[in-house]
């Protein structure tokens, strides 16, 4: 973890609540902007899927079936590497802020992930980890690279709506996209010194590391909420 050779300047409270105000303006701003964004959103069409089957925990199931009783359903793509005992930390610690989503009950919704992985390795990696989410396999179908997460690359968010049998698609995003879903980077981002990644600006002395080198790492994210036993987390720590 790097140490910060710099420290904010010491105001009086007047000026605090003076810079506060002037920042509140933008917050503000930036509120009443991601307001105008979701009208936009609710406001996109859709386009109609065809009939996708996955693997889950009990066999193949079609992409409508995973809704169960909802209308809507919320899915991330996680990355995934073939052979890797740990896959991305990225995907591995943004899903791990999901444990209490029953509250999408009240909103006829459901949020599972999707990964390329073989199903049989995809539920062993979500033990090891303690994700909380339902996980399917798009190993044998061409789901996850026609929502934008082809095998070996990249991660997504994608958003549907059922009515009966037929599915459509309403709603993507990729990269930092993503970061508006969960409390994770809102909260690092209202510290002082923020994610200390290179590509923010900052002022000087303030700590800064490689982007994707900080951070929990997929085993830590074990350690803290996995299912896994001992033995096979120590062995699993031993490869990449």
């Amino acid at each position: 973890m790097a140490v910060a050779s710099a420290l904010p300047p010491v105001v009086d409270a007047e000026t605090w609540w003076r810079d506060l105000e002037a920042l509140r303006v933008r917050e503000k701003a930036a509120t009443r902007e991601l307001d105008a964004v979701a009208a936009q959103r609710r406001r996109m069409p859709m386009v109609e899927l065809p009939e996708y089957t996955l693997d889950g925990p009990d066999g193949p199931v079609t992409l409508a079936e995973i809704f169960g009783d909802k209308t809507q359903l919320i899915v991330y793509s996680h990355m995934w590497f073939p052979g890797k005992t740990w896959q991305c930390p990225g995907c591995t610690g943004w899903t791990s802020q999901f444990t209490r989503l029953e509250f999408l009950d009240d909103y006829d919704a459901r949020f599972v992930i999707v990964t390329q992985g073989p199903i049989e390795e995809a539920l062993a990696y979500k033990e090891r980890v303690g994700n909380e989410m339902e996980w399917y396999s798009t190993a044998n179908s061409p789901f996850g690279a026609d929502m934008g997460a082809p095998p070996e690359e990249g991660f997504a968010v994608n958003v549907f709506l059922r009515d009966g049998d037929t599915v459509y698609r309403t709603w993507h995003t990729d990269g930092r996209g993503t970061e508006q879903l969960g409390h994770m980077h809102g909260l690092v981002d209202v510290l002082p010194y923020g994610r200390q990644e290179e590509w923010q600006e900052v002022p000087d002395g303030w700590p800064q590391h490689p982007t994707y080198e900080g951070g929990a790492t997929s085993q830590d994210i074990a350690a803290a909420y996995g299912r896994a036993p001992a033995a096979a987390d120590r062995e699993a720590g031993q490869e990449s």
